[in-house]
């Protein structure tokens, strides 16, 4: 086995305030991001979780996982005992989630060729050395931010860990020690750490940032045989028409729209939120449940990009008031109405549709967060 790669999470967080291995990012363990992208990165042959008793039982499930020191030098030294065997380590902090296979590989290619190399990026802002006494500007263009990951031959760390008895800070500051110039590999921005809430406020906006969802929508009512039965197509009545048979007021094109939105939110669908068997329910404007809808993906940090629908029917004719009825679920979704479409067609005099039976609707909508 050649290359082993340790993913450190044995962290206590003290600027954090938190275990932040164990806090979700979209939903996932912060550890897991940069988990997955090791193991699915081309060279990397064994990848070892390295935690702390407050999490260990959980990268247990997940994978290969051991138990780290207090303080990140012991982990690492914990990691490379592990990885007997290997030719290259690599060390990464669990806390830098956004870490890409393209940089895991530029930075083990220098390891083959040199024998240890790291991720940095060069310093952008102007650094000062501050003391009681003086303050001095440093040329911030010999400066560079060190990333994970970090790694050398085994050989090269073995000796370093053995000869270098002070806690560094990483594995670089280690191997510079012994007189080893490890090579500096251009990082990435989006490698950052999240050491602070304020890092991981940042992490969740970059998960999720561009994000886009397409969910669809589909729904079908017979006509309703009581002739008090009003239809109400987009939240637009059209009087005079015959009303569709359900527990609400039977909408079926927002019934369509509603489902669309809540799908691509995977948060269910009109049924579960709106169930017929509720009293509360019955007769409902369907711009209610639309309207909740737009709430629930709002809360989840998500706005509807524009929605699309199509109503199949033989009666009654819906074109000639496509204009209120975009308007109305433009309303509801808090949306320019140019991003509501609408279109109506025959189904030719085929099936039930086509006999004039009912009326069904198909939509597609989609989110970005």
């Amino acid at each position: 086995m050649k290359v082993v790669a340790a993913i450190l999470a044995a962290g206590q967080g003290s600027r954090f305030g938190a275990d932040k291995t164990r806090v979700l990012l979209q939903g996932r363990p912060i550890w897991d991001w940069s988990y997955r992208t090791y193991l699915r990165t081309p060279g990397i042959d064994r990848v070892i979780l390295v935690g702390s008793k407050g999490n260990f039982e959980e990268l247990s499930e997940a994978g290969e996982a051991i138990l780290g020191g207090s303080t990140r030098q012991q982990s690492s030294r914990i990691a490379l005992e592990a990885a007997d065997g290997a030719e290259i380590v690599l060390m990464h902090d669990a806390a830098r989630p956004f870490v890409t296979s393209d940089l895991i590989g530029r930075v083990l290619d220098e390891i083959w060729m040199h024998g240890a190399a790291a991720a940095a990026v060069p310093v952008t802002d102007t650094i000062k050395r501050v003391s009681e006494e003086h303050v001095e500007t440093l040329d911030r263009r010999e400066l560079w931010a060190m990333q994970t990951p970090q790694g050398a031959r085994t050989e090269l760390l073995r000796e370093a860990f053995q000869r270098v008895k002070a806690e560094k800070t990483d594995e670089m500051a280690l191997l510079e020690a012994i007189g080893v110039n490890p090579r500096l590999v251009q990082g990435d921005p989006n490698n950052f750490k999240i050491t602070t809430p304020e890092d991981l406020a940042r992490a969740t906006a970059f998960a999720g940032a561009g994000e886009v969802r397409t969910g669809i929508g589909y729904d079908i009512h017979a006509f309703s045989t009581e002739p008090e039965r009003m239809l109400m197509l987009g939240g637009v009545l059209f009087e005079g028409a015959r009303g569709l048979e359900g527990h609400s007021d039977a909408d079926v094109l927002l019934h369509a729209v509603t489902d669309a939105i809540l799908g691509a939110a995977a948060l269910g669908d009109i049924g579960q939120h709106f169930p017929n068997t509720d009293a509360e329910w019955r007769g409902a404007p369907s711009l209610k449940f639309l309207e909740h809808a737009a709430r629930l993906i709002r809360d989840g940090g998500w706005q509807v990009v524009n929605v699309d629908a199509t109503l199949i029917c033989e009666q009654p004719k819906v074109m000639p008031r496509s204009g209120e009825i975009r308007q109305s679920i433009a309303s509801a979704l808090g949306l320019e109405v140019e991003r509501v479409s609408i279109k109506a067609t025959t189904n030719e005099g085929l099936g039930s549709l086509g006999r004039g039976e009912g009326i069904s609707a198909f939509s597609i909508a989609t989110l970005r967060r």
